[in-house]
């Protein structure tokens, strides 16, 4: 155990700010930031992102284990690849905040002597404080000389003999201690207890704690240490507010707004457009106002939610006309604005509670203490309302509050709409029959359903919602043509329903063999294809789905060349025939280095290019200061065929050109070539039957590097055989054929390792979409201290794991 890595979210609480967040949890709430590149997928979680961003922090660890302690409704927004942690020790990752920030929170003491860097500071850490006021600032040294404190941000670590310590604790003690408090009916905090064992001016006050000797004995000859961050921001989750204020603040770029949603045209409902639908249908009728959130939920019928609201897990079908008796203007249901409303099932009952309350309510404030339902001061609500005290709370005492007010009745959907409208404030009650349901009705509050939440069936629910959704989302697909969506992964959602799965596959199978000519034109035939590969697979026709496959690679080494010959006078049927150059007995060599890519890779493979933009910033590397990737190619008067050699020894001569045809065997080891002398048209050049061709082609790289080895050794046999043909051997020319040339291998491959070979330098490269495709190459201008700062310290390991076949699965 002490060896391990140990990721600790810390998520307890009973989420009173967040309530309609209670039953899943604060660290599973939806937050889909990056997420509008795959609006079929599943929809990112707040654990998601914590659980990238805590991945990154992994490496500071080096080869001691360690724990890192996190919290789960927060997300931090820093690199975590250049956290610094200290050997031996424990750690607690500061920002810099402004005093009436740190008034509420944790703060901690630096010392004044460690490390200071231009991003950070290392210093041990001289004391804690917890929600402090300004003198106390003051009296403790907390105030930094810019006038700011250290706010902790409830990333702490522990890590090699420090962390060793904890386990052996664990190991040994553990139990003795966990029983000692609840017999005592005592608490020990991670936030204040625990960390006080590694800080020394902190032991006397641990010593009148429940379990601080224990703590200071096992862990006190450790020290903890402050990682300030100069460059880091948090994002709190909470309250209800700062979860929609996160969606619609200045992360609102990131926000992908209709995720896993099948929502109708504008015409037939009213969506906000900066209103975030998640997992969610929507049918004709509904309205959603300016930055409210749906999730996980079904509406139809005239159901109009407000501004700023938030609903979760609610099904609301047509509304029926039953529900005229219990209130005159029904037959639609209001959510007000700044509003949230959840719904969920309880344990050992066939029914569900819909539960809501206002966006800024906070259950834990009691009446005495001014708290609010609905966003109205309780004294206001019980009178409008005409409800006493009796019918809501056991007793009038202190805790009186929304968290333990026994509000939410158990009846059926009409009914509970109906009164929710009326306590809510939005309908009246002219005739008392809402208020007299309400009374009459077995009622539960939100402390009670804490308690009595049936887990089982909400995620059960949830599981058959979404697949029900994206069974009806790729059933629009295929009746109505969208079928550039993410079949696959509707599928992948399907299959969670195991029962109706086949069939409704099966129903969609039946709506393929029409596409082809109904989208000619509009879908590429790959697309298509792909369609009928994803549901065949999911019906469990694998053999089937295997030869369709190979119809859609097929598909997309025909659309690429389309897409760079089109309109592309280079590498036109006429300059690629055999009048334009004039072959001369003659020998070119080409030289090329290879590339490492930083970012944006994968975008420039068909055919996502060839459907979407793609942008890539890559860089050209020499290994060792030598070219690695070369080709030599020669006329010659000795023969009339092609002799091509590589540098492993392996040598073919071919005399009948005509033999040279795609498709290839996937082991010839010179498809390449072979696949080079295609696309370049030298093949049909009609002095090629006075001349002969002698090729060599080697790679000082291990195969399967992940360099771009072989697209760049595809460039060098491409830019020798044009300049063989005093053709156009352009680098842009060179890497659009040589995208030809991966479809016509079969490998296919995109433009990205071409462009990074060819071009010197670090550059970034777009593609845009269309016939032709257009490559826009921008260099970027490296100061020379970069340069040489990378020269002298970039390091290229091959690691023995090989890149073939990974675009099958990507």
């Amino acid at each position: 155990m002490a060896k391990k890595h140990i990721l600790l979210l810390h998520a307890g609480g009973d989420s009173k700010r967040v309530p309609w967040a209670n039953p899943m949890g604060k660290a599973f709430l939806p937050l889909p930031y990056l997420a509008g590149d795959n609006p079929d997928g599943p929809v990112p979680l707040l654990f998601d992102h914590i659980l990238a961003i805590s991945s990154s922090a992994r490496q500071a660890f080096k080869n001691q284990g360690g724990i890192f302690i996190m919290t789960g409704d927060v997300l931090p927004c820093f690199d975590a690849s250049n956290l610094v942690l200290p050997d031996d020790a424990a750690c607690i990752v500061t920002v810099p905040t402004t005093l009436d920030v740190a008034a509420n929170h944790g703060v901690v003491v630096a010392s004044k002597d460690g490390t200071d860097d231009e991003n950070y500071s290392l210093c041990l850490v001289d004391n804690l404080l917890q929600k402090p006021t300004v003198r106390e600032l003051l009296d403790g040294q907390a105030i930094r000389d810019d006038g700011r404190a250290l706010l902790d941000t409830g990333i702490i670590s522990a890590r090699g003999k420090a962390w060793q310590d904890l386990v052996r604790l664990a190991y040994s003690s553990s139990q003795i201690m966990i029983k000692e408090l609840i017999i005592s009916r005592k608490e020990m905090s991670l936030y204040e207890d625990l960390v006080a064992a590694w800080v020394p001016s902190r032991h006397e006050w641990l010593k009148t704690h429940p379990l601080g000797m224990d703590l200071i004995a096992a862990l006190g000859r450790h020290r903890m240490f402050s990682f300030c961050s100069y460059d880091f921001s948090f994002l709190h989750f909470g309250t209800s507010a700062e979860v929609l204020d996160h969606l619609a603040g200045s992360y609102s770029g990131l926000v992908g707004r209709r995720h896993l949603s099948l929502v109708p045209e504008t015409t037939a409902c009213d969506i906000a457009a900066t209103a975030v639908i998640l997992s969610s249908k929507i049918s004709s009728g509904v309205s959603v106002g300016e930055d409210s959130l749906v999730y996980d939920s079904s509406l139809a019928g005239r159901v109009q939610i407000g501004s700023q609201s938030i609903v979760v897990g609610v099904n609301i079908h047509e509304l029926q006309g039953n529900m005229s008796q219990i209130i005159s203007t029904s037959k639609y249901f209001t959510l007000p604005d700044r509003h949230c409303l959840w719904e969920v099932p309880l344990v050992n009952s066939a029914g569900r509670v819909m539960v809501y309350c206002g966006l800024h309510d906070n259950p834990k404030i009691s009446i005495k203490k001014d708290g609010t339902f609905c966003g109205k001061p309780w004294r206001n609500v019980l009178e409008h309302l005409k409800v006493q005290d009796t019918d809501l709370w056991n007793s009038t005492n202190e805790d009186n509050c929304l968290w333990n007010a026994r509000l939410f009745p158990v009846m059926s959907l009409p009914e509970m709409l109906n009164v929710g409208m009326w306590l809510m404030g939005s309908t009246c009650d002219p005739d008392g029959k809402a208020a007299s349901l309400w009374r009459k009705s077995q009622r539960v509050s939100l402390e009670e359903l804490h308690r009595s939440i049936d887990y089982h069936q909400l995620c059960m629910f949830s599981s058959k919602h979404q697949a029900d959704l994206a069974a009806n989302i790729a059933k629009a697909c295929m009746t109505y043509g969208f079928l550039g969506r993410n079949l696959f992964q509707l599928c992948k959602e399907m299959l969670l329903k195991e029962n109706s799965c086949l069939e409704v596959c099966n129903e969609l199978l039946s709506l393929c063999p029409t596409h082809g000519d109904q989208y000619s034109g509009v879908l590429p035939q790959s697309r298509i294809y792909q369609v009928k590969m994803d549901l065949l697979r999911a019906s469990g026709d694998l053999s089937t789905a295997s030869i369709v496959e190979e119809k859609v690679w097929a598909s997309i080494t025909s659309e690429t060349a389309s897409a760079i010959k089109y309109g592309s006078k280079e590498l036109s049927s006429d300059s690629m025939s055999s009048s334009n150059g004039n072959l001369h007995p003659k020998k070119t060599i080409v030289e090329l280095p290879v590339r490492v890519d930083f970012v944006g890779g994968w975008s420039d493979t068909p055919p996502w290019s060839l459907e979407r933009p793609g942008c890539v910033l890559n860089m050209a590397i020499r290994l060792e200061g030598n070219l690695p990737v070369g080709a030599m190619i020669e006329t010659t008067v000795d023969h009339l065929g092609v002799l091509i050699e590589d540098d492993a020894g392996r040598n073919v001569y071919i005399d009948d050109l005509a033999s040279i045809t795609s498709p290839f065997e996937e082991n010839d080891p010179f498809r390449l070539v072979k696949s080079a002398l295609i696309v370049t048209g030298i093949l049909n050049h009609k002095r090629l039957s006075k001349l002969g061709l002698n090729i060599r082609t080697w790679a000082n790289v291990p195969r399967g590097s992940g360099l771009g080895t072989s697209s760049i050794l595809a460039a060098a046999v491409v830019k020798g055989l044009f300049q063989l043909i005093e053709d156009d051997e352009a680098n842009d020319t060179v890497a659009r054929a040589v995208l030809v040339v991966e479809q016509v291998m079969g490998t296919g491959g995109g433009w990205q390792d071409q462009i990074g070979g060819l071009y010197p330098g670090i550059k970034c490269t777009q593609s845009y979409p269309g016939q032709p495709l257009r490559l826009q190459v921008l260099p970027l201008l490296a100061s020379l201290q970069l340069i040489q700062e990378l020269e002298q310290r970039l390091l290229v390991v091959f690691t023995g794991q090989v890149s073939m076949n990974f675009l099958l699965s990507i």
